[in-house]
């Protein structure tokens, strides 16, 4: 079995030196059928080790549920590691950042309206009790100590840049040794958040991108036993919609790690193989204003979205051969793709005039919160009548994230938090009209202050400064749309709309869903949600995986939440388009 010690000079494995090569990989952003693939790619390039975060609200949507399978299925994930030789380093949360949707932490936690998250309050704690249980019952035969991968695991994340509550990062080492956990502990920070974040007999680490030599001499001097190591060596960024593509130059980063292994130190780079915010799972952050995370979750890795190796791949594994053997096999050539074709959507489902199959409306003085709905991703569709004709001005306290408003369903305008709007002034044409709202979770807040991050239309609705009562709010949380009614030869669609096409496949690849000409929205294949796509960009395409295709038939559908060109055509092609990058 083998056994991680932590000395005074550095690691050892079962009595010898050791160095960790490690490398994120996160399973749950990465179709199932493709995780072998990125793990021996990781091996390839010289890693010994990956890192994964858990996605706590993924694997636990509900407080009696509990899920381990299919896309979920860690200890899946983590046979394959083995197989392949790898060790792992597991970084279960509670909270995980990562531009995950509200960092990891469930949304129902959120429907105590005064919860504290990241806390020693005592409703978070009971859940994050469970949620250690739950996870280490299936997580426990995969520790070290058992003859697993798992090397060691991760208390928090970055705590120190959220709080200085050293009983509470007790609390959680407590929980985790309590379920089992006798593989080495430890904690990560920004180098000037260490002492906040770090617990003492835990191994502090440090993330950064770049001064590397200044900062692993800043955990030094902090820190003056132990190994060296940065968890999160950032070699490329994220992107946010309505900015440009990150991208960092290869030579640039390769001289920043081999200043990092000349130090001696261990590296776990952020990210190794980023893979994509399938579906509505994307984070967002809110610095004074909301900024949501795109669906690519890219990162400018070693491996790209689809798993072919970047100029970065080579370039760090020529580095890591100074200091570590190798394997001797060639670079991997990228995979096959899907050849290129354009697929009209010619069916169409209104999404307001089909709303009712999609979700039960609840009617209460007031519209109701996603987390009141016990709802986690997707739209909420707001109701209310308007008592009487002529221009009137609509105020809503809080909107999040994203509003579009109709009435007797036309549209009359869109609020969105990132812009800080609030209200709006439209023409109510007749007496009785049917006021409609739908709202758009574009992603919790993953980082700082602003987790506690509830969806919905909140607070106060004012129609001409009166509180504007009975509503129906109708969760819609898009997860089948199998009851939907396709028509064919809808020329024009006012409003949200859903547009369907099969395409024939010979042999499945991967291949990248183009929506040129289309607004905003979401897009499945075969039932297997794509993520959001929006002509702000800078993303303008949607990685496939092979996986998702099938021979023979396939189903592609878009929800168009405004327009889309009168031709609705999307394409399949071989390559990406996650937009221009920054001079």
């Amino acid at each position: 079995m083998p056994h991680l010690e932590i000395g005074k000079h550095g690691f050892t494995l079962d009595g010898e030196p050791f160095r960790l090569l490690s490398g994120g990989l996160h399973y749950f952003r990465v179709h199932p059928e493709q995780w072998a693939d990125r793990l021996h790619k990781a091996r390839l390039m010289g890693l010994n080790t990956v890192e994964t975060y858990v996605p706590w609200n993924l694997h636990q949507p509900r407080p009696d549920r509990f899920v381990m399978e299919e896309g979920l299925d860690l200890p899946r994930f983590l046979e394959l590691a083995a197989a392949e030789g790898l060790f792992v380093l597991l970084r279960p949360g509670p909270y995980i950042c990562g531009e995950w949707e509200g960092g990891g932490i469930p949304a129902w936690l959120l429907a105590e309206p005064d919860i504290q998250l990241r806390s020693r309050d005592p409703r978070f704690m009971a859940a994050v009790e469970d949620y250690v249980a739950r996870l280490l019952t299936s997580v426990r035969p995969y520790l070290a100590s058992r003859g697993g991968p798992v090397l060691a695991v991760q208390v928090e994340n970055e705590y120190g840049a959220y709080g200085d509550d050293t009983a509470y990062l007790e609390q959680l080492a407590g929980l985790l040794c309590g379920h089992g956990v006798d593989v080495p502990l430890f904690t990560c920070d920004q180098p000037a958040d260490l002492e906040r974040g770090s617990l003492p007999g835990v191994l502090a680490t440090a993330n950064f991108g770049s001064r590397s030599a200044r900062h692993l001499a800043e955990l030094r001097a902090q820190r003056p036993e132990g190994p060296l190591m940065t968890s999160e060596f950032w070699i490329g960024w994220f992107d946010r919609w309505g900015a440009h593509h990150v991208v960092r130059d290869p030579d640039e980063t390769a001289r920043e790690l081999d200043e990092v292994l000349a130090t001696g130190a261990s590296v776990n780079f952020y990210m190794f193989h980023g893979g994509t915010n399938f579906g509505f799972t994307n984070g967002a952050n809110d610095k004074h204003t909301y900024r949501p995370t795109v669906t690519s979750y890219d990162y400018d890795a070693p491996l790209d979205e689809a798993g072919d190796p970047t100029p970065k791949y080579a370039a760090f594994r020529k580095v890591i051969a100074k200091y570590a053997p190798v394997p001797e096999e060639p670079v991997p050539v990228p995979g096959p793709k899907l050849s290129p074709r354009a697929v009209p959507l010619t069916e169409t489902a209104g999404l307001l005039a089909h709303a009712g199959l999609l979700g039960e409306a609840v009617a209460a003085h007031r519209p109701l919160g996603m987390e009141e709905l016990e709802q986690d991703f997707g739209f909420v569709l707001y109701e209310a009548e308007l008592g009487r004709q002529g221009p009137v001005l609509l105020e809503v306290e809080h909107v999040r994230d994203r509003a579009q408003v109709f009435v007797d369903g036309q549209p009359v305008g869109v609020l969105e938090r990132e812009s800080h709007e609030h209200a709006l002034a439209f023409t109510v044409p007749r007496a009785g009209a049917r006021l409609t709202v739908l709202v758009e979770n574009q992603g919790r807040v993953n980082y700082g202050q602003g987790i506690h991050d509830r969806k919905g239309l909140l607070g106060k609705v004012l129609l001409d400064g009166a509180d504007l009562a009975g509503w129906t709010s109708r969760p819609l949380p898009l997860t089948r749309l199998d009851d939907l009614p396709f028509s064919s030869g809808v020329r024009t669609v006012v409003g949200p709309a859903f547009h369907r096409a099969t395409f024939e496949v010979t042999e499945p690849a991967d291949a990248f869903l183009h929506l040129d000409g289309w607004t905003k929205g979401n897009a499945w294949i075969n039932g297997f949600a794509l993520g959001r796509y929006w002509s702000r960009g800078p993303q303008r395409s949607l990685y496939v995986p092979a996986p998702v295709l099938r021979r023979g038939t396939n189903e592609v559908v878009v929800l168009e939440l405004h327009a889309a060109h009168r031709a609705r055509t999307v394409a399949l092609r071989p390559e990406p388009d996650l937009g221009p990058t920054e001079e």
